[in-house]
């Protein structure tokens, strides 16, 4: 191959793999996919945005994940000290 055409190929193996990249971006955000779980078992279980029971329901989905989050990280932070000994 000339230098000349695989300038152009390079460049568009690049740009597809940094795209590539981006496209994956939500799958890596826990944040972002809980969020849409939360909003999907809301609608089904509690109603439309924006009524009582929809919003009681999130209410109690972060709860719950505040919780679950806070318990995680309290194994970690005691798995971390057993490993350091301590």
């Amino acid at each position: 191959m000339q230098p000349k055409t695989l300038m152009p190929l390079a460049a568009f193996a690049v740009a597809a793999l940094w795209l590539g990249g981006c496209a994956n971006l939500e799958r890596h955000n826990p944040s972002a996919v809980s969020q849409a779980d939360d909003d999907a078992y809301c609608q089904t279980h509690g109603g439309p945005q924006g009524s009582a029971a929809y919003t009681a329901c999130r209410k109690d989905r972060d709860v719950a994940a505040t919780r679950s989050d806070r318990m995680e990280r309290t194994h970690r932070d005691l798995a971390e000290r057993m490993l350091n000994g301590q």
